[in-house]
């Protein structure tokens, strides 16, 4: 049953309620973790965590607050209706299809990257959620086109993907949700992420750690791009960092925009292998094949290399020192 606005602010009290849509992915499980390491946010314990995903998702082990996972396909109907009638404190919205198959299934895009996050605006929205802070993780893919050579927050979006227009579409729509004070919602732009673990997937970035990851396993990779194509990157480790402390900052911090570029740094494919190679020596640098597959390498050459990241700074966002730190930090998870 929906309560006013003043019974959920007085029934908050001192724990924190976290629900993550996507639990079941890579920065799923890895917020996870990382949520059950620190067992609070905002300064308060963290009681509640619901995870949400099409599979059921791994909860923490051995954690301190009740933990509950559902296999839910968020694009449904009415699918997160009981969740959010839990009235979470925090909302991190992970789910998403990935580049390459947004691309490749326009209907699919749509109905994960922008209908169900709409679906999940006006469930806030009915349940009067004013306090509950949502954090979306957005994309570099919202830029594209005739760009200046340095971009920052301000730059206008003008995607060059279906994935990257379905993100762009939801980040007005969660800026103009908090502009009228039905959310208190914030957006986090992702750099390309290396040096994803697992194996590759249908996500046109997916090269980016496998050129990298598979050489350092002894395997070999396949690189579509050519090498003089300068990418932004970020560890999954600061990604995971940078959407806790986007939940911490307050939502008026963030200014007429609720949309932040995270803190990456810009390296060229060269310098990526060129790092491979100090690690692994000529033998895995070696490893990796030059397959050019043009589809791979229009989607991603639309996507701006190099930013500014004064406002990220402002806020107290931490990005990567260099990209050495970035494979030092997958050398010592990988152990």
């Amino acid at each position: 049953m929906t309560r006013d606005a003043k019974t959920d602010n007085d029934n908050k009290g001192s724990d924190m309620h976290v629900l993550v849509t996507g639990a079941a992915g890579f920065l799923g499980q890895r917020l996870v973790r990382r949520l059950a390491e620190g067992s609070e946010l905002s300064g308060k314990p963290l009681s509640r965590l619901t995870l949400i995903d099409q599979v059921e998702a791994e909860g923490p082990v051995d954690a301190t607050f009740e933990s509950v996972s559902r296999a839910l396909d968020i694009a449904s109907p009415g699918a997160l209706d009981e969740v959010l009638d839990e009235r979470p404190d925090v909302i991190f919205h992970l789910a998403a299809v990935v580049s390459s198959a947004a691309e490749a299934d326009l209907d699919l895009g749509m109905t994960v990257n922008f209908d169900a996050t709409r679906a999940l605006l006006e469930g806030c929205r009915f349940r009067k959620l004013l306090e509950t802070r949502l954090i979306m993780a957005s994309s570099v893919a919202v830029y594209g086109g005739e760009l200046p050579d340095v971009l920052d927050d301000m730059t206008g979006l003008t995607p060059q993907s279906s994935y990257g227009t379905q993100k762009a579409m939801s980040e007005l729509l969660i800026n103009d949700y908090s502009r009228r004070g039905l959310i208190d919602g914030r957006v986090l732009r992702l750099p390309t992420i290396v040096i994803r673990p697992g194996r590759p997937n249908a996500a046109a970035s997916s090269f980016a750690s496998s050129i990298l990851r598979e050489p350092l396993n002894g395997e070999e990779a396949i690189c579509p791009v050519p090498t003089d194509l300068a990418l932004f990157v970020m560890s999954p480790r600061k990604v995971v960092e940078a959407l806790l402390h986007g939940a911490e900052v307050p939502g008026d911090a963030f200014g007429a925009s609720r949309s932040l570029m995270l803190p990456g740094i810009t390296v060229s494919v060269a310098g990526m292998l060129e790092v491979l190679r100090e690690y692994g020596g000529d033998e895995a640098l070696a490893r990796v094949r030059h397959e050019p597959d043009a589809r791979i390498a229009a989607i991603v050459a639309s996507w701006p290399g190099r930013f500014e990241n004064l406002r990220a700074s402002r806020l107290g966002f931490e990005g990567d020192r260099d990209f050495h730190e970035i494979v030092e930090a997958f050398l010592d998870e990988r152990g």
